[in-house]
Formats: C-alpha cells, sequence, structure tokens
C-alpha cells in the first residue's frame, strides 16, 4: 500500500489489527488514522506530538490515541545516526470503532465502551500503575487469533473502562477531521522542520520560507490549526527536550543543557522554562532526582 504522510492506510482484513514493530526508529511524519491507536513502547525513547501538544514518551510506556487523532512519535535525534547500536520496539493495536466493530458498540451491553472511547477521543496516557496488567493483555491479544482474539481485546478495553483514575487527554486543540489530506501534509513538514532545527536560531521566516509563505499568512495558517503561534511551538520543543536532556544526565550544568537547545540566554530559558513547566530548571531536576532516589 502506498504511505502517505498524514493519512496511514492499515489493512482492513481483521477488526483488530495487531502491528508489532522492530525498527531503527518510529515513523518520522505527523500522521493519522480512521482507528483507535493503544501503542506500548517496549523499547525507545523520543517526543510524541499529539494535536498542539507535545509530550516526552520512553520505554515501557502506553498510550491511547483516539481515531483521526493527528500524532507522532518523534525518535530522540541518536535514532537517526549511522551505527547508533539503537532500535525500536512497539506493540500497536489498532481498531476503528465506527467500522467493523460499529456494531458490537452498538449493542446495549457496550454501552459503556463506546462512551470510553468517545470521552478519550483527544488520546490518554495510561498511568502506570497499570502498565504491567495493560502489557499483558495486550500480548494476549498478540498471542490470539479469530474468535479468542477479539474476546481479548474486549476485556483489554473492558479493563481499561474499569480504571478508577483521572485521564487527562494528550491533546486540547480542535478536532482531527479539521484536518485536510493536503494541510495535513504541510502542517506535518512545518512540524519536522522545526523539531528537527529547534535547537538552531531559527527564525520566522525561516519556517515561513520553508512552508512557501509569506510570514504573516504563515503565522494565521498555524495558529489556525494548531492553536500555536510560531514561538510558543518552537519553546515548547526545546522545553521539553531540555527536560528530556536534564534528566538523562549527560550534561555537566543547566546552562549547557540551555544552550544545545537553542536557547541564547540562561535568564531566558530560565523565565521559559518556568512558564510552561511550572517549575525552575533547578526545582525540576531537583524533584526527578528526589523521586528517583
Amino acid at each position: 500500500m502506498k504511505v502517505l504522510q498524514f493519512t496511514i492506510p492499515v489493512a482492513h482484513d481483521k477488526s483488530v489489527i495487531v502491528q508489532q514493530d522492530h525498527l531503527p526508529h518510529f515513523y518520522p511524519y505527523l500522521h493519522r488514522h480512521t482507528e483507535a491507536q493503544i501503542a506500548w513502547i517496549q523499547e525507545g525513547e523520543g517526543t510524541l506530538v499529539v494535536g498542539n501538544n507535545m509530550h516526552s514518551f520512553k520505554s515501557g510506556e502506553v498510550y491511547f490515541l483516539g481515531p483521526n487523532q493527528p500524532h507522532l512519535f518523534k525518535s530522540n535525534p541518536e535514532y537517526f545516526t549511522e551505527r547508533n547500536g539503537k532500535t525500536i520496539k512497539a506493540l500497536m493495536l489498532f481498531f476503528n470503532p465506527m467500522g467493523p466493530l460499529a456494531s458490537l458498540f452498538g449493542l446495549p451491553e457496550m454501552k459503556s465502551l463506546k462512551f470510553f472511547i468517545d470521552q478519550h477521543a483527544q488520546g490518554f496516557k495510561l498511568p502506570s500503575m497499570y502498565y504491567d496488567d495493560v502489557s499483558q493483555l495486550m500480548l494476549e491479544i498478540k498471542k490470539s487469533s479469530g474468535p479468542d482474539q477479539l474476546m481479548q481485546f474486549f476485556l483489554l478495553l473492558k479493563f481499561m473502562n474499569k480504571m478508577r483514575i483521572k485521564l487527562n487527554p494528550l491533546s486540547s486543540f480542535g478536532h482531527a477531521t479539521t484536518f485536510s489530506e493536503n494541510e495535513g501534509i504541510r502542517i506535518s513538514n512545518i512540524y519536522n522542520y522545526i523539531l528537527q532545527r529547534y535547537h538552531e536560531d531559527i527564525t520566522l521566516e525561516d519556517v515561513a520560507n520553508a512552508a512557501h509563505m509569506t510570514p504573516q499568512a504563515f503565522c494565521r495558517y498555524f495558529k489556525k490549526h494548531t492553536g500555536h503561534t510560531f514561538i510558543s511551538f518552537l519553546n515548547e520543543t526545546r522545553i521539553n527536550e531540555a527536560c528530556k536532556k536534564l534528566t538523562g544526565g549527560r550534561f555537566d550544568s543547566i546552562s549547557a543543557v540551555a544552550y544545545t537547545c537553542g536557547f541564547n540566554s540562561i535568564t531566558n530559558f530560565n523565565r521559559v522554562f518556568k512558564s510552561i513547566i511550572g517549575n525552575s530548571p533547578r526545582e525540576y531536576l531537583d524533584n526527578y532526582l528526589k523521586n528517583v532516589g
């Protein structure tokens, strides 16, 4: 099948599609599909871009993505260097609640499960206390076939529906279907341009030129389709990367992290970091080390 940058076609010969990925890196483009997705990150780390928000991801985590929700699992830069010895591994489940499963979800007994899926159309990250249970249920689905696989899948949904904890949405902006195919491809290219160059001194004019738009037209377009200004998206990208570097233990100082993430001033870095994270870089790092300890 032809794979487009934005809409990923998946096989439709099953009601629940199981996909085991073991690759050098995750698919590096913003994309969407009509299927909801449950993703268990078995190996790998990077940045998850969902709608207008971004989140760091790492091995062991599980994510639920709603139908038609634009997203991108962006592997860290080291995964794209030659002979790095790194690979990603993930178990993915895809299902379309409005497709072959629609009649089942329409049954009175399935009302709570259908409500759960509709309620979380903007996705969520599974709380860590449920990782082991959900990953085991996903492995059972992978090992099963035919009616057994379908029954195991509904056991997984039943388990997730019974979780008694607040699930924060991964994204808060708009609805995925507001993207046309061409708009999705253009936004994907803009996202990737910024994600690949966040550490450089990139300007609004640079990104507008890459998108073949005037700066004024680009500002209107980007705000309309992402809920972000160029600066707010760039700052969130840089701070997200700074958080990963701070907790990775590979830098001698906070100022070194700031400069490698594209900030030319430690004062500006501290200000932007606190406005996005809520704590100063030092407080954030101290809290992390305390929790690890």
